[in-house]
């Protein structure tokens, strides 16, 4: 086969994955090419006349093969953007969205409005996204970061000393609040809220990240119970615990709250594609 070069490279990758059905081809074809080739997005443009190695081609290859079987560009190129920061990301955390960015943007507004040296706990932390997002915009919080997963606590750390002060940040590995000890100013989690049933019916990009970090229980509220149960007993007076729901949960996860009779001022909002995404509650001691 001929060499090829670099914009007929990705032409090829562009019409592979349209003709596979794969979403925002264009843009991963793209992608894929600045990752494999070691380019940025200007590079690649200056150079789309030059041709590429048997090697590099393959790889290329190789990896739209991947990404047609569900693989998320994510996972090949172990990186994700969030809140205008840059993240590791592998098979062992979820990979953040952009819709949670409505969430660390509430509690930012949330926090700049209490105390210096606000206490934070983001709990099922994962890659860190959120938590990590919160240090670098709050000047006067300290995160700590738990996650049940000894893997998803090792990639939030890399995350960590990659973006924000080592003095902004602890870790802690538990289950949920098994090994939580002191009081905080605000509980932000990001926690499992797909249905065990509906996991199996998940696009195959999904159904790559991790089981334990979509897994919410037979009916996704296991981990709002949890949270609604326990999380007043963590957060000290006029503390907040603040959530990321599914688009369809915003009902059932206030009424979860109300029955305890721990929190007041309950609030949603919407994200970007007018969906509910966040639950707010301040704890009512």
């Amino acid at each position: 086969m001929r060499n090829l070069k670099i914009k007929e490279l990705i032409n090829y990758g562009k019409k592979l994955l349209k003709e596979n059905e794969v979403q925002e081809g264009n843009i991963i074809a793209k992608v894929l090419a600045e990752y494999i080739l070691q380019m940025d997005r200007m590079q690649i443009v200056i150079n789309e006349e030059k041709e590429i190695g048997e090697q590099e081609k393959t790889r290329y290859y190789l990896a739209l093969i991947e990404i047609i079987q569900g693989m998320p560009i994510q996972y090949i190129t172990n990186k994700q953007e969030f809140m205008n920061l840059e993240f590791y990301v592998d098979e062992n955390v979820l990979i953040p969205q952009p819709d949670t960015e409505i969430l660390v943007e509430e509690v930012i507004k949330i926090a700049k409005q209490k105390k210096e040296n606000i206490q934070i706990l983001d709990i099922c932390t994962g890659s860190g996204a959120i938590g990590i997002s919160l240090g670098k915009n709050l000047q006067n919080a300290h995160i700590t970061m738990s996650d049940i997963s000894k893997k998803a606590l090792k990639i939030a750390k890399q995350n960590s000393e990659k973006n924000i002060e080592a003095n902004k940040v602890e870790f802690i590995q538990s289950n949920m609040f098994e090994n939580i000890t002191k009081k905080y100013d605000i509980i932000v989690s990001n926690p499992p809220y797909i249905k065990r049933d509906i996991i199996k019916l998940l696009p195959e990009n999904v159904k790559k990240e991790p089981k334990i970090a979509l897994d919410g229980g037979k009916d996704g509220l296991n981990f709002y119970k949890i949270l609604a149960n326990e999380s007043y007993k963590f957060l000290n007076n006029e503390g907040y615990l603040c959530m990321e729901i599914g688009y369809d949960q915003k009902e059932t996860v206030i009424n979860i709250l109300k029955t305890t009779k721990k929190y007041k001022e309950v609030y949603s909002k919407k994200d970007l594609s007018n969906n509910d995404r966040i639950v707010i509650a301040k704890v009512q001691i």
